[in-house]
């Protein structure tokens, strides 16, 4: 079975950093599209970051831009999310998700729907 656990929130002051990881199992093929979204309360889930395991090739949201660093490790199928110089406004629940069908050619914000499989969150606290 396909299985996606996130670990590595935490709560951290304003200007911090902290790493976020995916490890992913059950996948196979030579790629997949991993992403990372969150959501706020009463706010939509956001695609901040996206990463196709075949190529290395990444996204980011505007507002992550030069701050998250999406990255990948095949030998431990794990993906990451560096996030540094923290903001209040980056307080969320951190999803881990994965698309086994596309190629990751985001050009703006991912759509939640074209990501079947999800990690339970891990929660980011930033004050």
């Amino acid at each position: 079975d396909v299985q996606l656990v996130e670990s590595g929130g935490g709560s951290v002051q304003s200007g911090g950093s902290l790493r976020l990881s995916c490890a992913a199992s059950g996948y196979r093929g030579s790629g997949v599209c991993m992403g990372w979204f969150r959501q706020a309360p009463g706010k939509a889930r956001e695609g901040v970051a996206t990463i196709y395991t075949g190529t290395g090739s990444t996204y980011y949201a505007d507002s992550v831009k030069g701050r998250f660093t999406i990255s990948q490790d095949n030998a431990k199928n794990t993906v990451y999310l560096q996030m540094n110089s923290l903001k209040p406004e980056d307080t969320a629940m951190y999803y881990c998700a994965a698309d086994r069908f596309r190629r990751c050619l985001y050009k703006s914000g991912p759509p939640p729907s074209d990501f079947g499989d999800w990690g339970q969150g891990t929660q980011v606290t930033v004050s």
